[in-house]
């Protein structure tokens, strides 16, 4: 399984013969251009997790591509051809089994309509599991994921989050092997360091950084 963080939430995924990439939002660019996808999963209707400028382009430049997104994705952006999912849903993509799980996007205030946000869990034989939670810090993957996380993608900041929830959704999750820190626009570079290590320390997940375009394999 090959990982690519292309900015904020955008994450591409290769694995089992796929190209899957994940939230194309707004607040990154590195994912314009991209094609040779199989499939775009989007976990919520949030502009930085899709971005209602681009992303239709993107979809144009990737006519085979399959699209799943949450159920109330359509309500903020048009995307042709997107087949809405709900938490409990299992899908196929090449070689890759991927399931939606969650429902809500976690809290940023009560006076804030909550709005729905999915989880994708993906796996294939002989490959590591992959969990990409979007918004939210509740472990859900339970049955999706039944030898356990061994790959996360990590929001470290939003509006919605403080460290101590980090730390505890890594914990629930078993303490995956290997934590990319996602959703980190807001930081400063000195913020990210500060974050990453102390999640680190604390749950002893290791920590490994693809910012700006970094690719690892595992």
């Amino acid at each position: 399984m090959r990982i690519t963080h292309l900015g904020h939430s955008c994450v591409l995924v290769e694995a089992a013969g796929a190209r899957v990439l994940i939230d194309p939002g707004a607040f990154s660019t590195d994912w314009h251009g991209v094609t040779d996808l199989d499939a775009v999963l989007i976990t919520h209707q949030h502009p930085d997790h899709v971005d209602p400028d681009h992303a239709p382009a993107l979809l144009e430049a990737n006519p085979q591509a399959l699209v799943y997104t949450a159920d109330d994705v359509a309500h903020a952006v048009t995307l042709p051809g997107a087949v809405p999912l709900t938490p409990g849903e299992q899908i196929q993509v090449g070689g890759l089994t991927i399931n939606a799980v969650g429902g809500d996007h976690a809290v940023i205030h009560a006076d804030i309509p909550r709005i729905h946000n999915l989880g994708y869990v993906l796996h294939a034989e002989g490959e590591p599991v992959f969990f990409h939670p979007g918004d939210s810090l509740q472990a859900v993957p339970g049955d999706a994921a039944p030898t356990g996380v061994d790959v996360l993608a990590l929001p470290i900041m939003g509006p919605w989050a403080a460290m101590k929830e980090q730390v505890e959704f890594v914990r629930a999750l078993g303490v995956p092997e290997v934590s990319i820190p996602i959703h980190d626009e807001l930081l400063s570079d000195r913020g990210r360091e500060l974050l990453n290590r102390q999640i680190g320390n604390l749950t002893g997940t290791e920590i490994v950084s693809l910012r700006g375009g970094g690719t690892r394999e595992f």
